[in-house]
């Protein structure tokens, strides 16, 4: 490409001479370093038309964006290309990015675990993510990318067994005699190791979380972190950082252990989480679940690999994380019921009926809609008994396994119809048909379940853990806030009373036979 200076119209050089050995030279260029600066220029100068050679001294190109080796990949300086930006998008129109190869999906063996239960054993939801994520950290393909992410607490989370076989990432290796050393499951460091174990600080630990959650751009090397905290030290303290993961395009999973206000009461009201979902909401990049069993668990880790590693589907948006609630409470698993996958992602689903229960009804017996999220369940399978054996009133039990995501589908649906499109809520499909009264409880506060409220057509009601938490029992606790299975039922014969479908005076007999 030849350019006409404005001033110098003597350089435009004659097309009918022949080119001279000393024009031929001018249309080689050396460059000196490899970096950002030297690359941009050896391209745009080879886009002009001349044979450009560059010349490192380092064995690899990058500069100050050059990606060290190990175990994990980082950075040797501070520059970095983030996706979708101007510097990313320049090298695509160029044709010199080539497209991220979607992760093959694990065995579907790990997932399929717990479809059958745990039987007479109970297990809690968070040990439940801890042995589904140690069976996916085995998988020959992706195993390697997963990065386990503590900043405190390892064993409380159930997590001591990943400590032989994975390794506490230290780059000195193991310096000193862990106190543990003669337990087979010992705090193994090793420079090698693939856990991340920060100490308390759970702003370094989402540094860690950003890191990795944010290489498949930075690198082009797709990472799959998790990172387990108690659910009261995440969002709380640092909803900065998960703006700012949101705001990166980072993908992975954050784990809220020992969550809920009422699992954890024993320590003070620092772990009485009651509102983590709350806050989660306000972040348009975080996929919010409230899992209440172990097979829901698996799905959600199931569908959130697919979408943020896999093949999306149409129009979906893989630049998401999730965030899961999980709960430090054993209690027995059951199978998984048919037909309930995309119930699970989308976030509801009809768990069991009176009937399916096996509980005894009368005739024309009054019924309620239970919608229940996380450990809330087992208080209203509790009350579903209760209401059947006491008061002759049949209840179907859903799990809520996502408000968040049930609210998005709606809004989803209202702004359709602005644009002059008929599309129906999910929470509305669901509840099709349906002509009792609705009752949602969760172990937070009543302003995460009442996400929902507008777009749901039947009678609504709801229960939750409003105010501060309580250093007692988790019985004392629910009886506290009025979430246990006696408080779902006097709240669910006060709904039933109002629509003249039980008598008022059943209602005050329930608060009394219950001391409430």
């Amino acid at each position: 490409m030849s350019r006409t200076h404005p001033r110098s119209p003597s350089r435009v050089r004659d097309s009918t001479k022949p080119v001279t050995t000393r024009e031929t030279d001018m249309r080689k260029l050396t460059i000196i370093g490899g970096g950002f600066a030297g690359l941009t220029a050896a391209i745009t100068a080879a886009e002009a038309g001349l044979k450009v050679t560059v010349h490192e001294a380092h064995d690899t190109l990058g500069g100050r964006a050059r990606t060290a080796e190990g175990p994990y990949a980082t950075n040797e300086g501070p520059h970095a290309l983030y996706r979708g930006g101007p510097h990313w998008t320049w090298l695509r129109q160029r044709g010199l990015l080539g497209p991220l190869a979607p992760l093959p999906a694990p065995a579907e063996k790990a997932f399929t675990a717990f479809d059958k239960g745990s039987g007479s054993q109970s297990m809690a939801t968070t040990m439940a993510f801890v042995r589904l994520i140690k069976d996916l950290i085995r998988d020959k393909e992706t195993g390697r990318r997963w990065v386990p992410i503590v900043p405190d607490e390892a064993r409380t989370f159930g997590m001591e067994s990943l400590f032989p076989s994975l390794g506490i990432y230290s780059p000195k290796g193991q310096t000193y005699e862990p106190v543990d050393r003669d337990q087979l499951m010992y705090y193994k460091e090793a420079k090698n190791g693939q856990i991340l174990n920060e100490g308390i600080t759970e702003a370094g630990s989402m540094a860690d979380f950003i890191a990795a959650s944010t290489a498949y751009s930075t690198h082009g090397e797709a990472m799959i972190p998790f990172y387990i905290f108690y659910s009261m030290f995440g969002w709380q303290r640092t909803a900065d950082q998960m703006w700012q993961l949101g705001d990166q395009l980072g993908r992975g999973f954050l784990v809220g252990a020992t969550a809920g206000r009422t699992t954890l009461t024993g320590e003070g009201l620092q772990h009485a989480d009651g509102h983590s979902p709350v806050i989660a909401a306000t972040n348009p990049a975080a996929l919010t679940y409230d899992p209440a069993f172990a097979y829901e668990v698996a799905a959600i880790v199931k569908e959130g690999l697919r979408r943020m590693y896999g093949e999306a589907a149409e129009g979906e948006d893989q630049n998401v994380f999730y965030y899961l609630t999980v709960y430090n409470e054993p209690m027995p698993q059951p199978a998984k019921p048919a037909g309930i996958d995309e119930g699970i992602v989308k976030g509801l689903y009809r768990f069991n009926t009176a009937e399916s229960a096996g509980l005894d009804l009368p005739a024309n017996a009054s019924r309620i809609q239970l919608l229940s999220s996380g450990t809330a369940i087992h208080w209203a399978l509790e009350a579903q008994k209760l209401l059947a054996a006491e008061w002759g009133v049949g209840a179907d039990v859903w799990s809520a396994t996502s408000w968040t995501e049930l609210r998005r589908d709606a809004l989803e649906a209202d702004a359709a119809l602005l644009r002059g499109e008929e599309q129906v809520p999910y929470i509305r499909k669901a509840l099709e048909g349906v002509d009792s009264p609705v009752l949602a409880v969760s172990d937070y506060m009543r302003q995460v379940p009442d996400q929902i409220a507008q777009w749901v057509e039947q009678d609504w009601s709801s229960l939750g853990a409003d105010g501060f938490g309580l250093s007692d029992t988790r019985d004392a606790a629910r009886r506290h806030f009025g979430v246990d299975a006696q408080s779902i039922v006097v709240a669910a014969l006060a709904q039933l009373a109002r629509r003249g479908e039980v008598p008022a005076a059943a209602v005050k007999e329930a608060r009394e036979r219950y001391g409430l």
